[in-house]
């Protein structure tokens, strides 16, 4: 009974994601093009005019969808995330192709795509053969056929530049339960935004550029480019729109978002001259489809604003010898989150708009009081950070910092953690999602309940024996075989130390130090509850469109005289942007009230002051460490490492999952695509089959 509920909602989100999906498919059609105006007329007499037809047919189902889905995953948190044994969307989730171009695509992401393409390709044609049908050439041009044939190919090359924008922003969302329901991680999904950004530009382009291609040809271009139309398209808002595109899509190019970072945050926030331009363009009633990206991308943006208005003070520092941190920050006791959480940090000293992700090392179920994450100085922040705290700060400076998160992943991602054996491939850094899945299991033991994979094998690549440093928040979890279950095989890559056992690496290495501030800040508190945030987005979309209705009630249909109904399009465009801006101001104040409320309960702050158990103290008491391993000079075996594990399992599947360098990545999905190649031409094989996930940190 408890599960009903989910399965209700779940259903309710299918149904209503099939009906947005079939509106998109329904609108290329001639058929929707006649009901659609007629229901329209209609809807003109009511006191919210098309307007209101429009924006709960094409927008609303999209916010109903993020509304439903907070409830979602409300009452899917207090259920166990865990549920063993091989799903169905276990063969659509392996990966299918591994290259170094895209990356690695699963079958559930080439069919995704491959439909969209073919929407795409459908929805091109159809227009086009219906308006080489029809044959009427704009008498104004005087174009000849081919022109003509051109200029509508440009300009239906528009509407998909329209079906890409309405599904840009979905991917950037952060807080909002689409990004959560998706079940991708944030950094993962970073790419379906730059793929979709490049098709928006390229489409746009097209668009653009053809139309231009006949004015020129028919020498027009000073006549037409320099119109603000009172009525129709707007070509001066187009071509800005496509200036300001362009400008984004040039400074987002890695060679120069990497090097000049500022240059690239500044430009970026141009999207919003670029989406008003587009509504000039466009018009309202193609602003209706792509509107649902932007009204939850203004939420989940004014969401995050408030969680990081409010500073925080770095608690302590632990240095490791291979320079790496390990920064603690307070909580409130009352913030939980999942194992690979990550978070977001600012430090206003380094930097005023850089933001960094992070994986979150500690457990919320061990830690009450504090969070923790590890940071490893291999770039230009980062060894600004590390200087900032252990070579430049004096100990009793406060260090602020802002946060943002932290952000659990969607049930999807923790799916490796239903298999009873788990192979984990971490590659230096790497190591710290892997950190939190660990202690939690650790706390889940304590308890009495073991949720997590019986048998786990870590297999650690770094550079440096320094580097295996990074495994001291858990080496009492990895020493302690007969309890954690916990193989250990650490590859050390550059280095050739010959005979030397795992013991004597770990007594050579240094010992960390703990840095210890005074802090005087909050702390975190993390995002709104589900609930709540569900609220804000219903209540910002009622207001919406009770201020339409206002508008459209008192400023346009007020109009009698004929003089008056001349009214320019954009005078509508314009209020539609005041209707977007009131709602968002009103749930601004409803946010603020929410969190000042929040505040007001702040527990009082205290200094982390718990012993730290030396690793000395570790090893002495459990000095069996034979059934952890150490290689040096050569990077793992990974085909033969997965077969030694598949023997010892018992030809039970077992979970993969990996982070670190891409390269590393790659390699480990192509032996599970392979693997499972072999288990699908025989069926009867007794062969062990290998679910693959990765986890990346790295934008």
């Amino acid at each position: 009974m408890a599960r009903t509920p989910l399965i209700i909602l779940k259903v309710l989100m299918i149904l209503i994601f099939t009906c947005w999906v079939s509106l998109w498919i329904l609108k290329q059609t001639e058929f929707w093009t006649r009901k659609w105006k007629k229901a329209e007329q209609k809807a003109a007499a009511s006191a919210f005019g098309y307007n209101g037809l429009d924006f709960v047919v094409y927008t609303f189902p999209v916010i109903a969808l993020a509304i439903i889905g907070f409830i979602y995953l409300e009452l899917k948190q207090r259920e166990s995330i865990i549920s063993k044994g091989r799903r169905v969307t276990t063969s659509f989730s392996r990966p299918l192709i591994v290259n170094r171009y895209v990356g690695i695509l699963s079958g559930i992401q080439i069919l995704a795509s491959s439909l969209f393409i073919i929407f795409l390709v459908w929805t091109f044609y159809n227009h086009i053969s219906n308006d080489f049908k029809k044959m009427t050439p704009v008498k104004s041009l005087k174009l000849k056929l081919w022109h003509y044939k051109m200029f509508r190919m440009a300009t239906r090359c528009g509407l998909l530049a329209e079906a890409c924008l309405a599904l840009l922003l979905l991917p950037v969302l952060r807080g909002m339960s689409i990004f959560r329901l998706l079940g991708i991680q944030f950094e993962a999904s970073v790419r379906y935004h730059i793929w979709l950004g490049n098709a928006t530009l390229l489409f746009a382009t097209l668009h653009g550029g053809g139309t231009l291609f006949i004015w020129g040809m028919k020498h027009r271009i000073q006549d037409e480019m320099w119109k603000w139309q009172r009525k129709g398209r707007i070509y001066l808002a187009g071509e800005m729109a496509l200036i300001t595109g362009l400008i984004i899509w040039i400074t987002a190019l890695p060679q120069i978002r990497r090097k000049r970072f500022e240059l690239f945050y500044y430009t970026h926030h141009l999207y919003i001259v670029f989406i008003i331009f587009f509504l000039f363009h466009a018009g309202d009633r193609h602003f209706y489809m792509v509107f649902p990206g932007v009204f939850l991308f203004a939420l989940d943006k004014l969401l995050r604003v408030l969680q990081f208005s409010q500073e925080t003070c770095i608690l302590s520092a632990q240095v490791f010898p291979c320079k790496a941190l390990e920064l603690t920050f307070p909580k409130d006791p009352r913030l939980k989150y999942t194992p690979t959480s990550l978070l977001f940090l600012k430090i206003p000293s380094i930097s005023k708009i850089q933001w960094h992700p992070f994986s979150v090392t500690s457990s919320s179920s061990i830690h009450e009081h504090t969070l923790s994450i590890i940071i490893k100085s291999d770039g230009e922040w980062t060894n600004s950070l590390f200087n900032k705290i252990y070579v430049e700060a004096d100990q009793r400076e406060c260090i602020l910092a802002a946060i943002e998160g932290p952000y659990g992943p969607a049930t999807a991602t923790l799916n490796f953690l239903r298999y009873d054996n788990l192979l984990m491939v971490a590659g230096g850094i790497g190591i710290t999602p892997f950190l939190s899945i660990l202690q939690e299991r650790a706390s889940k033991l304590s308890n009495g309940r073991n949720e997590y994979p019986a048998k786990i094998q870590l297999i650690f690549s770094v550079k440096k024996s320094q580097d295996i440093c990074l495994l001291n928040p858990i080496l009492s979890q990895i020493l302690d075989f007969q309890k954690f279950q916990i193989i250990l095989k650490v590859f050390v890559t550059q280095e050739n130390q010959t005979g030397k056992a795992l013991r004597e690496v770990l007594k050579d290495i240094s010992d960390t130090q703990v840095l210890n501030f005074r802090t005087t800040s909050c702390s975190i508190h993390g995002s709104e509850r589900l609930p709540w945030m569900a609220a804000i987005t219903m209540i910002s979309s009622i207001v919406f469109l009770l201020l339409l209705g206002c508008f459209n009630h008192f400023i346009i249909s007020s109009a009698k005289k004929p003089s008056e109904q001349k009214r320019p399009s954009s005078l509508i465009d314009f209020l539609l942007m005041c209707s977007f801006a009131l709602a968002i101001t009103f749930s601004a104040v409803i946010a603020i009230t929410i969190r000042w409320r929040r505040l007001k309960k702040e527990l009082p702050l205290f200094s982390d002051k718990q012993s730290k158990v030396t690793r000395q103290k570790l090893m002495e008491a459990n000095r069996d460490l034979d059934d952890h391993e150490i290689h040096f000079g050569a990077r793992p075996n990974f085909q033969d490492l997965f077969s030694d594990f598949a023997s010892e399992s018992g030809g039970s599947d077992i979970g993969v999952v990996v982070s670190g360098p891409e390269g590393m990545i790659e390699s480990v999905a192509s032996i599970c695509k392979l693997r499972s190649e072999i288990l699908h031409r025989n069926i009867k094989a007794k062969n062990t089959y290998f679910s693959f996930h990765s986890l990346n940190f790295t934008l």
